[in-house]
């Protein structure tokens, strides 16, 4: 019986962007040059593939420094950056740290200071609880930053002070235009960043996703459940046409019933995610229909960072 033919449309960029490669490699090059074990504080990255992978090769994760057990060995904090008590508490218990939060979450933290400093009630537009918010916030003490998550909180905000606003890295960045401009009708001499917080990545990532979504049946976001910039994908592609777009771990997870319905799919992953789970989602599909694959490309990346000397 001839299998169901069916087109595969590859947005480029997609997959790892340069804080996460720099987050990986500093675990990596930690465990070979101090051994194993080496502490992690919270997921490097969210996405269960690479921390799996990291345990196997001697890395611990923990949530608090309180729940290492060997203060002897080297603590790296992830990508997502870390309020500003953790390094404190990490030197009262002469813990050796290496610092992975992505320079492109360190900037936001920089903004946020300088605001401050001069002056400024700081916004911060981002979703509560992610990491990487609990991170910037914790840059400030309490009174001077406020998380807004949305347009509806944008409007209730009720300053008479000058205001400042930074933002997460990972947000949708048409959502976030509406929340800036929410607080710029507000707040007409607002202060924001000189080059805006969102990173290239995510930017890219979202731009390469509108570019197809509107030509797929169904659209697969390959990322983890805790990761913001892979959700927003999903978000973004039900916005530019394809209402049928979910958020996968793995190929072991395809809704190969629903595949079977389609003539197009798009398929992306978020920037945390490795493309192996890319690769390993189409070889799936390739057991179940005979594959074409388009490759769409808005942009070429070839941003790096550098990694810190406690690793070289």
């Amino acid at each position: 019986m001839k299998k169901k033919e069916i087109k595969i449309l590859l947005p480029e960029p997609r997959g790892f962007c340069a804080g996460v490669v720099r987050a990986i490699e500093i675990v990596e090059k930690a465990l070979k040059k101090y051994g194993s074990p080496v502490f992690v504080r919270h997921e490097i990255v969210h996405n269960k593939y690479v921390v799996e992978d990291l345990k196997k090769k001697g890395a611990i994760f923990v949530e608090e420094l309180s729940d290492i057990n060997d203060v002897t060995r080297p603590v790296i904090f992830s990508a997502h950056g870390v309020p500003k008590n953790i390094p404190e508490e990490a030197n009262k218990k002469n813990i050796f740290y290496i610092d992975a939060t992505c320079p492109l979450v360190t900037k936001v933290h920089k903004e946020a200071e300088r605001h401050s400093k001069n002056g400024y009630q700081v916004i911060l537009i981002g979703h509560k609880d992610h990491p990487e918010v609990i991170g910037t916030m914790g840059q400030l003490p309490k009174d001077q930053i406020i998380l807004v998550e949305d347009v509806e909180q944008a409007k209730s905000v009720n300053l008479n002070v000058p205001v400042a606003y930074v933002t997460q890295t990972t947000l949708s960045v048409d959502d976030t235009k509406d929340i800036i401009n929410v607080l710029k009708n507000k707040y007409p001499n607002i202060k924001g960043p000189i080059k805006e917080d969102i990173c290239y990545a995510t930017t890219n990532r979202q731009a390469a996703v509108k570019e197809i979504a509107s030509q797929c049946d169904i659209f697969f976001v390959i990322g983890s459940t805790n990761s913001s910039n892979s959700k927003r994908l999903v978000e973004v592609a039900k916005k530019a046409g394809c209402k049928k777009s979910e958020l996968i771990h793995n190929s072991k997870k395809l809704p190969i019933n629903d595949i079977l319905k389609c003539k197009s799919i798009g398929l992306t992953s978020g920037a945390s995610a490795p493309e192996i789970l890319v690769q390993n989602f189409i070889s799936e599909i390739k057991k179940h229909c005979d594959v074409s694959i388009k490759e769409i490309s808005i942009t070429k990346e070839n941003i790096s960072f550098k990694l810190p000397s406690s690793v070289n």
